[in-house]
């Protein structure tokens, strides 16, 4: 049985490539500080994206973009406004989703743009 370690990995690499091969390039991974975790940050020309990718096997309790709450939004928000302020950036920003299910053989991915918006 793998470990939920090596699972999460996985799905950031996964995610990570995906994003890639649409022509986002990655600054950071596994972003860390008081307010939460972000897991992917890249960036889409001008634009840096903070992305949270999200993995189940199956989608009986909930796809995983459903597993990304209003609190989860508000610890990802405030992690990523405590990085721009730590880099001193001043950029525009989003926050996207990955979304995998790896019930099958071939895990299907699904990228939500924009997912949510500073409120």
């Amino acid at each position: 049985m793998i470990s939920r370690v090596a699972q999460g990995t996985a799905a950031e690499d996964l995610a990570c490539r995906h994003l890639e091969t649409h022509g986002l390039r990655l600054v950071g991974r596994n972003f860390r500080c008081r307010s939460g975790e972000l897991d992917l940050i890249m960036r889409d020309g001008e634009q840096l994206v903070f992305v949270e990718v999200r993995s189940r096997r199956h989608s009986r309790y909930g796809t995983p973009a459903e597993s990304v709450t209003r609190v989860k939004q508000q610890r990802l928000i405030r992690a990523a406004a405590f990085y721009l302020q730590r880099q001193r950036l001043d950029l525009p920003c989003r926050f996207d989703v990955v979304a995998i299910l790896t019930a099958d053989d071939a895990p299907q991915v699904e990228w939500i743009r924009d997912a949510f918006q500073l409120n």
